[in-house]
């Protein structure tokens, strides 16, 4: 079994090499039951052990958790190389292919809320390229429901809002 549980752990820490950016709990799951190497729970207890390690680090939202490759845990990968069969490797780069789109569009996005000490609601707007930030923008939400909806909007509207901010601050 221990073996097991290092092979899916060099297999989270592969999919993290390959991306260009951090990978959702949801996209890393996504990625490893479709493919039946491990368990939903398994695979919880393994990146918890990784970030108790130190090879990823994680950033949490109210929606998502996003997971970050550290130098520590490229490193170990580095010392593995043939611990990962080809054709895992091939199913990861697979799976890139076909979600690029959607892995890009999820990771750049970011929107989440949260109550300040004042007892306001802020909701935290953001569009990120390679963890530089293009835009980051906060506003005061009159309750949680006005900063959940902000979040959402974001989500579905960046695209018009920036370009409109954009026209409107080049003018």
């Amino acid at each position: 079994m221990a073996e097991a549980l290092t092979q899916y752990k060099l297999i989270v820490l592969y999919m993290l090499e390959k991306a260009d950016c951090p990978l959702t709990n949801t996209q890393i799951s996504t990625f490893i039951l479709e493919n039946e190497y491990t368990t939903y729970f398994t695979l919880q207890q393994i990146l918890n052990e990784l970030l108790a390690s130190e090879l990823l680090r994680a950033e949490t939202t109210h929606s998502n958790t996003l997971y970050h490759l550290t130098p520590a845990g490229r490193e170990t990968l580095s010392y593995f190389p043939d611990k990962i069969s080809d054709a895992i490797k091939e199913d990861v780069i697979s799976f890139f292919k076909k979600n690029q789109m959607e892995l890009k569009q999820e990771i750049l996005v970011l929107a989440d809320y949260y109550k300040t000490i004042h007892q306001v609601y802020m909701a935290r707007c953001q569009i990120k390229e390679r963890d530089l930030p293009l835009i980051d923008l906060t506003l005061k939400a009159g309750s949680k429901e006005q900063a959940e909806a902000i979040c959402e909007n974001w989500r579905k509207q960046t695209d018009e809002v920036y370009a409109y901010l954009m026209d409107l601050l080049l003018r």
